[in-house]
Order: C-alpha cells, then sequence, then structure tokens
C-alpha cells in the first residue's frame, strides 16, 4: 500500500458512483489519469490508468478478484501492488484511496 503520511486527500467521488467490478477515472491535468476501481467485495483501489504494457486504459479493462485485465491485450495487473501478473512483467504506479461516509478519497502528493 502506498504510503499516505504526506497525501492530500482529494475527494473525487461517491462510493455509488464506482460500479461493483468497475472504475471512475478521475482526471488530473498535466498529469496521468487515475482509476479507481471497486471490487464486487466493496474494496476500493487507484492505480495510474495507463497500462505498462502499450498503454491501454485500465479502467475499461475487466476486474476480477483484486485483479484487472487490460482491455488492449489482456495483460492482469494486481490492484494492490500493481505488479502484472507473470509471465509478463511491468508494474503500474498505485495511489491511495479510502472510504470515508460513502465519500471516495484519494491521496495526492503534492497537490492540493
Amino acid at each position: 500500500m502506498p504510503q499516505t503520511a504526506t497525501c492530500q486527500w482529494r475527494n473525487v467521488c461517491h462510493i455509488d458512483d464506482i460500479p461493483p467490478q468497475g472504475a471512475r477515472v478521475v482526471r488530473r491535468p498535466g498529469q496521468d489519469d487515475v482509476a479507481v476501481f471497486r471490487t464486487g467485495d466493496g474494496q476500493l483501489y487507484a492505480v495510474v490508468d495507463r497500462c505498462p504494457h502499450k498503454g491501454g486504459p485500465l479502467s475499461a479493462g475487466l476486474v476480477h478478484g483484486r485483479s484487472v485485465a487490460c482491455p488492449l491485450h489482456g495483460w492482469v495487473l494486481d490492484l494492490e501492488s500493481g505488479q502484472a501478473q507473470a509471465p509478463d512483467q511491468g508494474c503500474v504506479r498505485t495511489l491511495p484511496v479510502k472510504l470515508e461516509g460513502g465519500a471516495v478519497y484519494l491521496g495526492l502528493q503534492g497537490e492540493g
């Protein structure tokens, strides 16, 4: 899990805005977009919305368990660690995310 001590927490949506086993994209001007995922069991994860293979939009991928399959070439990435499943190699950056009273917050470093 990414370090959260120095994060600026930004309210990005309500939990109901993210479908179970789906994602919501958080746009960040001048930076990579972030995909916030909600797994079937209600866990939240946030990763940069770009597959490390060819840059596919992970937010459009299929969520299964705590992983997402890139819609372009099927790479499977662990949502908690960001690591690609073998035999593929690579990693996507993860970001801290939390839920408080139905509000979803994304932990951003150096942003207000």
